[in-house]
Parts: structure tokens; C-alpha cells; sequence
């Protein structure tokens, strides 16, 4: 008997009809023959409630208090969905993440997990049941609940797959797989039969809100094979898995745009030792991400230096970078929050050259001004205005032929 892990997002579990349609696609695996562990967030708008409770009663409520109302989301639809098992004569046990043991550190509202118990869910298993937990959540070596942060369901479905040796993991959502890029940008937008870790983790990161970036992390170390399927059409979805090198593989996988970028310059600084710490360091004291880095060949003994934060942090980081920079005699800071990052991703380009060449000159085609380059192996990211943000991912799409399966079928 195979084991699954399934984890159902907050859409899928958000009204009593969309449990009960929860609980008739887990009840179908159990009669394909597999035992199944089932992950549930919060229904949809839950967690935001209970946000916006606590900021009426606090702007800056406890964290350690914060998380205790949080967790009681997800409390809610194990319940529920264990309910509607049983009610259909499936054998189900709801449990927290406390309850199944699930270990983390203690750093509430964003804790990482550092153990799992899978004990507890073996026995249920044992008996018969399916196991329904409550994602996002776990607790501390205190005893304190904790959660993940957003996204977390997703991190403790994985984390549950690893310990247990689970065969799957199935992530449902509202979209029936990966794309070669947003459908609502380009509607030849191609569903990816499968993609290795490495694609899917660039892709997160670049900007498709397929799968939270932990738990793609995750699933890599582990090695646990991720599948992404649709909560509300049938379909078989995108497996995420290890690369295979017999493997037909596409050039490119996929365009990735994200609009939540910002860039700021300071130019004019001195060309000597210890500038990005001097620039950075106050940056990352205030617990601002940086992303792509630039800084020109001195001239004159001066420099320019450029960086992106996430669009939310570009006031707070404009702040920052005004002060440094006066303390170090820069000519002046000009920051931009009207940029977006197209970016192209695919194991293909580890063995093609050419690829960098041809996305450059595509985008030069459209009359599409670069302002930021940065690569990896397998992926190349650029800074242009947002105003062209569809032109650039439609015009790449088109480029490297993403609407044709690999071979051109």
C-alpha cells in the first residue's frame, strides 16, 4: 500500500461544500489503494480575520499570542474535514501540529521545523484512518505553538512526506499544475507535464506563486516527489521531482515576472574596500532582503552602486541608503519603485549557449530597455520599466517557443 501526503489550500477548504468535495477526493485516493495523510490550511480569509482582530486590539500584538490565534485556522478545518470523513464512513483523526508532535524552533509568526513525531500518525494509519493535520503550525521545545509563516501548510505537507517516506506529495490548489508562465499574461501558456526542483525553486523565487519557496526547498533536500493539482478539476497535474538526465528536457522551462521589486542607486561613492557593507549592512540591520546587486567600474576613484528590495520595503530602504550615503560624501541616491524582474529559468542552459544572446535580443526587438541583468545556471533575471512587463513575458514566451512541448510536439 503506497502512502500520500495531500495538502488542501485555504480555496479548496473554504465553505462547507468545498470540504465536502475535499473529503470525496481523499476518500477516491483511499479506494486507489493508498493510505493517505491529509494537510488543511485555514479556509480562505480566515487567518486575515483573525489578523485584523488582533491589530484592533493592538497594532503590535504579542507574537507569542499571535501565533495561538493563528493556529486555531487550521484547528477549525481538520475538525470540519475529519467530520465530513466520517460522516461518509471513512475512518478519519483530526491533530494539531502540537499534537502530532510537529518540532520547531522558536521563532514565532516565522519558526522553522526541526523534528517530526510520526508516531502518532503511523498508529492512526495502522488503524485504519485517514490522519488529517492542521498545516502552518507546530510547537517549541517550551511547549509553545508556533507557526510557519505564510505559506507554512505547504512546508508541514512536505515535512510530513519526508518523515513518514511518503510515495507523493500532492499539492492542491486553485490552478491545475506549473505553467510555462502566467496564463493571464500570455494565454499560450503551456501546463508542464513535470519540472525538476532546481526550475521550480527559481521559479517560486522569481515570482510564480505556485508553491511557497520552503517547502520546494524542502522537498528537494528530501526528496520527496511534489505534485501540483487542481482542487476543482480533474487532471494530472505537474510532478516536481529530481532532474533525470535520460530526461527529453526543454531549453527553457518557463518566463517568471514579479512586480514586487524596487531599485535603488547610489552613485558616486568611493571606489574603495568595505562600500557594500557600508551601503548593505544598515539594510540588512533593518531586516530588508536584497536581490539583484550592481556596481559599475570606478571611475575617478567614484562608483556607482545599485541594488532591489522587495517594493513593500522601498520607503524604509530609500531612508536608510539617504543616510549612509550622505556619511559617506556619495553625490546622491535615486531609487525607482516602478521596475518589475522578467525572468527566464530552465536546466537546458547548463549545456546551450547562446540563450542570454537570444533573450536580449528579443527584448531589444520590442524596444524593451535593460536596466539590471543578474544570472545563475539556469536562469537569467533582467530590470525593466513595469509598463512593459506582458510585452517582455509574451515576447519571450514566444521566443523560446514555450508553447510547443519539448520536440516541438
Amino acid at each position: 500500500m503506497s502512502l500520500i501526503v495531500q495538502k488542501y489550500g485555504g480555496t479548496s477548504v473554504g465553505n462547507a461544500e468545498r470540504i465536502g468535495n475535499v473529503a470525496d477526493k481523499v476518500i477516491a485516493a483511499r479506494k486507489q489503494g493508498h493510505d493517505v495523510v491529509v494537510v488543511v490550511s485555514a479556509m480562505s480569509g480566515e487567518t486575515d480575520r483573525l489578523l485584523k482582530l488582533a491589530r484592533e486590539l493592538d497594532p503590535r500584538p504579542s507574537e507569542r499570542e499571535l501565533d495561538v490565534l493563528l493556529a486555531t485556522g487550521e484547528q477549525v478545518t481538520i475538525a470540519l474535514l475529519s467530520i465530513a470523513l466520517e460522516k461518509r464512513g471513512c475512518a478519519a483523526r483530526s491533530y494539531t501540529g502540537a499534537q502530532v508532535c510537529i518540532r520547531t524552533d522558536s521563532a514565532h509568526t516565522k519558526a522553522r521545523i526541526m523534528d517530526i513525531d510520526a508516531e502518532r500518525i503511523f498508529a492512526s494509519l495502522s488503524a485504519g484512518r485517514v490522519v488529517v493535520v492542521a498545516g502552518f503550525q507546530g510547537v517549541d521545545e517550551q511547549g509553545n505553538i508556533t507557526t510557519l509563516g505564510r505559506g507554512g501548510s505547504d512546508t508541514t505537507a512536505v515535512a510530513l512526506a519526508a518523515a513518514l517516506k511518503a510515495d507523493e506529495c500532492q499539492i492542491y490548489t486553485d490552478v491545475d499544475g506549473v505553467y510555462t508562465t502566467d496564463p493571464r499574461i500570455e494565454p499560450k501558456a503551456r501546463r508542464l507535464d513535470r519540472i525538476t526542483f532546481e526550475e521550480m525553486l527559481e521559479m517560486a523565487s522569481l515570482g510564480a506563486k505556485v508553491l511557497q519557496i520552503r517547502s520546494v526547498e524542502f522537498a528537494g533536500k528530501y526528496n520527496v516527489p511534489l505534485r501540483v493539482l487542481s482542487s476543482f478539476e480533474q487532471g494530472p497535474g505537474t510532478l516536481i521531482t529530481s532532474e533525470e538526465p535520460n530526461m527529453e528536457q526543454a531549453l527553457i522551462s518557463g518566463v517568471t515576472a514579479n512586480r514586487d521589486e524596487a531599485k535603488l542607486t547610489v552613485a558616486g561613492v568611493p571606489d574603495q574596500p568595505g562600500v557594500a557593507h557600508r551601503i548593505l549592512g544598515p539594510i540588512a540591520e533593518a531586516n530588508i532582503e536584497v536581490d539583484m546587486i550592481v556596481q559599475n567600474v570606478g571611475e575617478h576613484g567614484l562608483t556607482d552602486f545599485t541594488f532591489t528590495v522587495h517594493r513593500n520595503d522601498y520607503d524604509k530602504a530609500l531612508d536608510i541608503v539617504k543616510r549612509a550615503a550622505k556619511d559617506m560624501g556619495a553625490r546622491e541616491v535615486q531609487g525607482d519603485n516602478r521596475i518589475v524582474k522578467v525572468s527566464i529559468v530552465g536546466v537546458g542552459m547548463r549545456s546551450h549557449a547562446g540563450i542570454a544572446s537570444q533573450m536580449f535580443q528579443t527584448l531589444a526587438a520590442e524596444g524593451i530597455n535593460i536596466r539590471m541583468i543578474s544570472t545563475s545556471e539556469i536562469k537569467i533575471s533582467v530590470v525593466v520599466d513595469e509598463k512593459y512587463l506582458e510585452l517582455a513575458v509574451r515576447a519571450l514566451h514566444s521566443a523560446f517557443k514555450l508553447e510547443q512541448t519539448p520536440g516541438g510536439k
